[in-house]
């Protein structure tokens, strides 16, 4: 997704606690991205087992630095394979990381403390570690489908120990 975080006006409470996936504005949509662009990253799927490996190379799309596309309303049609999130397919996609809220929220699960809807300040996700930020060593175009195999890094599919808190460290 990786759309600039926007808190929707005039939520009360905690609406991902309270709605259903098809029950929320567009604005509780989007919001609830965190902005870590890990969904952004190119991933490999083993034919034989269907096991997703992530790589650090992004879509041609994506500002590494922001964490966000930076042509939101258009990558479907720039990017044929960009994959537009909807509360189906939240609950089907294999490669969507552990930490992503539309999979969190799909599951009955609660947002991380680095969630800027919880946080209130988007910079958390990038001091959590959470983000792409720093990480991603060249886009899709840059790197050919040929060495994406050598680009396979774990840390998508982990969280840092920080992010892994109940609550943010104190400074």
């Amino acid at each position: 997704m990786t759309a600039p975080v926007k808190r929707p006006s005039g939520q009360e409470g905690f609406f991902w606690k309270t709605k259903t996936l098809e029950q929320m504005s567009d604005a509780e949509w989007e919001s609830l991205c965190d902005g870590c662009a890990r969904c952004c990253l190119e991933k490999l799927e083993e034919e034989d087992t269907g096991e997703i490996f992530f790589t650090h190379v992004s879509c041609s799309l994506l500002d590494s630095g922001l964490c966000a596309c930076k042509d939101y309303e258009n990558r479907s049609a720039k990017v044929s394979d960009c994959v537009r999130l909807t509360p189906t397919n939240v609950r089907t996609l294999n490669w969507l990381p552990p930490s992503c809220a539309y999979r969190l929220v799909a599951q009955g699960r609660d947002l991380h403390w680095w969630h800027p809807l919880i946080s209130g300040d988007p910079n958390t996700v990038h001091e959590a570690g959470v983000s792409v930020r720093g990480r991603v060593v060249g886009t899709e175009d840059e790197i050919p489908d040929s060495e994406l195999e050598d680009h396979v890094v774990e840390w998508p599919k982990l969280l840092p120990r920080q992010a892994r808190l109940k609550r943010r460290p104190k400074a």
